[in-house]
Order: structure tokens, then sequence, then C-alpha cells
């Protein structure tokens, strides 16, 4: 059978349980035309580049279909005929990726990275202000170069 990955953007004022209701509905079609649901991802609530009928955000799904051409187009068809769902988009594919999606993954990496204040690579602004203050009470901190020229003069 054919392999498919389909995405649909749910409205942003409708629960996530709704959500699930709407995808496992989707799910049934799809079983009860002779085919399967590989893997089911929900990627959440998420900002969306600009405006889709009145909505900034949109529940995002994601699914990686083993089924023949008719079942997925009765999906669409059910698809469009929801006023849940804003988009959706449905390609075929010569196999299926196994494991998370790239969204998940991207996920799951972007919570140990520091946020804030707290970043390591940065040293406290006390620190700074006062490796950075010059003895003379200039705020500009002499180079190499213009030290060695000023040691050259005095000699």
């Amino acid at each position: 059978m054919p392999l498919y990955e389909s995405v649909f953007i749910a409205r942003q004022d409708i629960s996530a349980t709704q959500v699930d209701t709407l995808a496992d509905n989707f799910e049934n079609v799809i079983s009860e035309n002779g085919g399967s649901i590989a893997k089911r991802e929900n990627w959440g609530l998420r900002t969306m580049a600009y405006k889709l009928k009145k909505n900034r955000k949109g529940h995002y799904v994601l699914f990686n279909i083993d089924a023949p051409a008719p079942a997925v187009h009765e999906m669409e068809r059910q698809m469009r005929i929801n006023e849940d769902i804003l988009r959706y988009l449905t390609v075929r594919v010569d196999e299926l990726e196994e494991g998370p999606s790239i969204i998940m993954r991207n996920k799951d990496r972007g919570d140990d990275r520091p946020r804030g204040r707290g970043r390591p690579d940065r040293e406290p602004r006390e620190q700074r202000e006062s490796r950075d203050a010059a003895p003379g009470g200039d705020a500009k901190a002499d180079t190499e170069g213009e030290t060695a020229a000023k040691e050259g003069e005095e000699a």
C-alpha cells in the first residue's frame, strides 16, 4: 500500500481533547477504509507565520499513514467539511520516518538551553565593568600595542 504523511492544523480556540477527538475520527476513517496509522504526533499549539481565518495559532497533528488512496481521499474530504480544520496537507512518501519527527526532536533539544540572565557564556556585569575600567578613570582599556608604545617613549 502507498505511504503518506499528513499534517492538519486545527483552530486555536478548541481544546486539546477536541483535537484528540478529531484525530481519532480521522484515524477511524483510515482504518475503516483498509489502512492504518503508523505514527501519530500531536505537536501542540504553535504560532503560525501568518493569520489563517483570523487565527494566529493552531493545533498541529501529524499522521504517518499506510493506506490505499481512496482512504486518504475520504479523510481529506472529512477535513474539508470540518469547520475546526484550518489547513491540511497530505504528501505521498517512499518510506515513513522512524522515530520522532524533526519538530518533536527540536522541542526536546530546546529544553536544555540556558535562558535569560543565567547564560554561562557571559560574565556578571560587575566583573565586566571592573575589567573594562582603566586605571586612569578612562573607560577604554589599553591594548598591548598602546602599552608597548608608551613604554618605548618613556625609555
